[in-house]
């Protein structure tokens, strides 16, 4: 799911795909000696409690159910949190130099304008299952992901073929110039796996990452644990965590107070109230990390009301954004355009602005207004978010004061999105994020037509818009200059033309974690995902 989208209100994101995942939104959506979920007995629990208790155990507190999906081509909700640390790509984004950097691939070249592309692999890999690495696995393992179509496979969709030459070279060719060094370090269907090892009740997994499962109890406090894969390539040292648990605390109180307690170690989010107690609360660190999440309001461009382009652009004009940044006290930012600041195809001067004398001269000429019949829009968002309900409060007054009703109902994930499948609503409030360092997850998934509604719940069909979505990859692999204009021009189409979308804010993430801890960096490629095998403890 892409939570609220995607990842949980911090989502998703997450696309073309999918599963239940994504939240889109965005938000937003065990080992081979443990039961299954549905026959976990008490002992196994004990465990595990006592495991998160551990003080060799990093405790991270998600506020969402951690695992929807096992599979490592598939899988696009909140697991990534985990599957991150189970799993690798050929390649890894550094959100700080902003280029790929090696992972299982140690180089890589590319040749005819970006149309093929060869990669060395590492050395010396085994997978958890005990098989070494080579590149006949993992051409199995892409071409898996690729034939099935689910979560976000839709990011090989350039390739025409895979090869291996030999054990420890991997040939690319593809249909159009594409830059897959960034596209193998997404966050979601990039993973190298061993395609034997996939396992759907989470009892074994066939990554190659630092950590394996050691015990999964879906719908338990302490959902997930991880243990150390003991032969993984990078080594260990004394120092770090060998183990790992997911603690699922809806309740960001509780987990404030978990924090306190030192009973969890992490985490992902505080509301602006308690992330300024936590600077100054002894025993607790934070930080702060612009994002490439953000909040967008989807207008249904194809039936009710909002049809009519006056009143989508109407609702884009009432809303007080400035207002919405100042309540959020730093958890938001007002962005511009559909792509964050960071990415190729940020665009400057596409910052909303509130314009009600527009709004009320826009809503007169559809029809409606103080002096005519009463309007009502339907609107869902995502059941628990704070920030979400705070904006629909704000939207509501404003549209009040032009004889309009906002029915907002929250709702979880899984309801919201099928209703909006069945176009069952006028307004969409999901979070979006890309599933690699780059914008074209935000056209290809949300705004390139689909007569099968998945994410694109604006329902916009616009061919001339779709024309120039396909060709943003390859723009990107050849001619930056020519695709920052792209991105540019499609987005003045979205938001400025066709009012599809209103987007108020990007979310800045805010965390707290315990303060013995060294080496956490907060990479906005990797939504809510924290490397342990990057962190130690100051003792």
């Amino acid at each position: 799911m892409r939570w609220h989208k995607r990842l949980a209100a911090a989502g998703v994101t997450g696309v073309l795909a999918l599963t239940a995942s994504a939240c889109a939104g965005g938000q937003v959506r065990g080992a081979s000696s443990t039961p299954t979920p549905a026959t976990t007995t008490q002992a196994a629990q004990t465990t595990q409690t006592a495991a998160a208790n551990n003080e060799e155990t990093f405790v991270y507190a998600p506020n969402l159910d951690v695992v929807t999906d096992w599979d490592p081509a598939t899988s696009y909700s909140n697991e990534n949190i985990a599957m991150a640390n189970i799993y690798e790509g050929l390649t890894r984004y550094n959100s700080e130099t902003k280029k790929p950097e090696p992972r299982l691939a140690t180089e890589w070249t590319s040749a005819q304008d970006g149309k093929e592309w060869t990669f060395k692999l590492r050395e010396g890999v085994k997978f958890h299952t005990g098989k070494p690495l080579d590149a006949d696995a993992a051409k199995k393992a892409i071409e898996r992901t690729m034939k099935s179509g689910g979560g976000a496979a839709y990011i090989w969709e350039a390739v025409k073929t895979v090869e291996a030459p030999d054990a420890t070279t991997l040939k690319f060719t593809l249909k159009r110039s594409t830059a897959l060094d960034l596209v193998a370090s997404s966050v979601y269907a990039a993973y190298i796996y061993d395609t034997d090892g996939v396992d759907k009740d989470g009892k074994k997994d066939g990554g190659t990452g630092p950590y394996t499962i050691d015990t999964w109890a879906k719908g338990k406090e302490t959902e997930l644990t991880l243990k150390a894969f003991e032969e993984y390539w990078g080594g260990w040292k004394p120092e770090q965590y060998k183990k790992v648990a997911f603690r699922v605390t809806p309740q960001i109180t509780t987990a404030w107070q978990l924090l306190q307690k030192r009973e969890v170690n992490f985490v992902e989010r505080l509301n602006p109230q308690l992330i300024e107690k936590a600077a100054s609360t002894q025993g607790v660190q934070t930080t702060t990390t612009p994002s490439f999440q953000n909040l967008m309001l989807l207008f249904n461009t194809e039936s009710g009301p909002l049809k009519d382009v006056k009143l989508r652009q109407a609702v884009q004009a009432a809303l007080d954004y400035d207002g919405l940044a100042a309540a959020l006290k730093g958890a938001g930012l007002k962005g511009s355009g559909l792509v964050p600041q960071g990415l190729l195809g940020f665009t400057p001067g596409l910052d909303p602005k509130q314009d009600l004398d527009r709004a009320g001269q826009l809503i007169e000429s559809a029809g409606y207004g103080p002096d005519n019949p009463e309007l009502t829009l339907k609107l869902t968002y995502a059941q628990g978010d704070d920030d979400q309900k705070l904006l629909v409060t704000l939207l509501s007054a404003q549209l009040k004061k032009f004889n309009i009703t906002l029915n907002a109902k929250p709702m979880a994930w899984n309801a919201q999105w099928d209703q909006g499948k069945k176009k069952g609503q006028d307004i969409f409030v999901m979070y979006w994020y890309p599933d690699y360092a780059d914008a074209y997850s935000w056209f290809i998934n949300v705004f390139k037509s689909n007569p099968k509604p998945e994410f694109n719940l604006s329902y916009l069909n616009k061919p001339e818009i779709d024309k120039a979505i396909d060709a943003l990859p390859m723009l990107t692999a050849t001619d930056r200059a020519l695709a920052e204009q792209s991105y540019a021009d499609l987005q003045k189409k979205i938001i400025v033309d066709e009012a599809a979308v209103a987007v108020p804010y990007v979310q800045t993430y805010q965390r707290a974690l315990s303060d013995g801890i060294q080496g956490y960096v907060d990479n906005p490629a990797y939504p809510n995902v924290v490397f342990f095998y990057d962190l130690k403890p100051t003792g």
